[in-house]
């Protein structure tokens, strides 16, 4: 699953590697071999138009670009679906589900929202969900002309780094913490980078019309409080209502829980101890999970006993596998998200 922030996810994909790191720490993503034999996007020319030059100012400072970006490299998680929208295939990206052994193409290409973005284009695989940072020989040798990496937990040193290879936009300026920022927010900030800022702007209103609409034709929601959650090695992570799975739930209309705001303490998401399961007694309950840990979670006492649980109100919902709604919501880009919102709404309404 992706606790990612999804998430490296991430990603519990970003978080089970902080998770067993640290006894919990902030990241949910995935980890994952990239199948860059064939086809790579060596060479993929960019989308045409953009307004040129731009400035962007992001975390680390200001950076310019000077004209349409030929190869641009993704170092944030889910930075490469943003690009992806706008036509542009990145050359480098980061892989955040780890690929079932043996399966090729890469799961991460070959999401219902991004496969035929990608078509036949196989991207190199410049950092796996958990490592420690990105690889940078990998991205140098792509000789990239724009380094995009909003969705990513990069301090200032390896901002540096990156910048001595090519112009760099790092996480929004007023992000606080690592993928803390709305949705919206990541994506009209890579937008301006690409110099597709109205173009950022229409397709971050449909997709604001679209929750507008669930929320309008389904009332029944706004009585009620919700929260996304994982399982992950006999702990329950609840996500905040201001991560983007909280933030896809009061979306559509749902109270978020509060309550685990206060406890994760400026993280995307927090993990109880069984005394303060009280924080997820809530109304409606969706569960994101393949299905080796949601059958965990249904054998969990201290779970089956709330009241949602034994009332039929926790939606499961597969990450990585089937039809992947919990990747879908977890990674909240331009690309997944209406596909998100229309099976959360189905899920919800169920």
């Amino acid at each position: 699953m992706l606790l990612h922030r999804t998430t490296r996810a991430t990603p519990w994909r970003r978080v089970a590697a902080v998770l067993s790191a640290a006894a919990l720490g902030v990241g949910l993503l995935t980890g994952c071999g990239s199948d860059s034999a064939d086809k790579k996007s060596d060479g993929a020319p960019a989308a045409a138009g953009g307004v040129f030059p731009v400035t962007v100012e992001h975390a680390f400072g200001s950076t310019q670009v000077k004209k349409a970006p030929q190869r641009v490299v993704s170092v944030g998680y889910t930075d490469d679906q943003a690009i992806l929208a706008f036509g542009i295939k990145p050359v480098g990206m980061v892989d955040q589900y780890p690929n079932p052994a043996g399966k090729s193409p890469d799961i991460n290409t070959q999401w219902p929202w991004t496969k035929d973005k990608w078509g036949d284009t196989r991207p190199e695989v410049v950092m796996n969900n958990g490592d420690t940072g990105p690889n940078y020989e990998k991205i140098a040798a792509l000789r990239p002309d724009l380094i995009i990496a909003v969705y990513s937990e990069i301090d200032q040193a390896a901002y540096d780094k990156l910048s001595r290879i090519a112009p760099t936009v790092g996480r929004t300026k007023a992000e606080k913490e690592p993928f803390s920022a709305p949705w919206q927010d990541n994506a009209v900030h890579i937008a301006k980078a690409l110099g597709k800022a109205d173009e950022g702007a229409k397709l971050v209103q449909g997709i604001q019309d679209k929750l507008d609409a669930a929320r309008k034709a389904h009332p029944e929601f706004a009585g009620q409080t919700a929260v996304a959650l994982s399982w992950y090695k006999d702990s329950v992570g609840p996500f905040t209502t201001t991560d983007v799975r909280g933030r896809l739930l009061t979306g559509i209309g749902y109270k978020g829980a509060t309550e685990i705001d206060k406890i994760a303490d400026g993280k995307f998401f927090t993990v109880l101890s069984p005394e303060r399961m009280d924080l997820i007694d809530v109304d409606r309950i969706f569960v994101i999970n393949d299905q080796a840990d949601q059958d965990a979670l249904k054998k969990f006492q201290l779970f089956t006993n709330l009241p949602a649980a034994k009332n039929g109100k926790v939606s499961y919902l597969l990450d990585s596998e089937g039809p992947a709604i919990g990747a879908a919501m977890s990674q909240g880009t331009l690309l997944s998200l209406p596909y998100a919102i229309d099976e959360l709404v189905k899920s919800a309404a169920g």
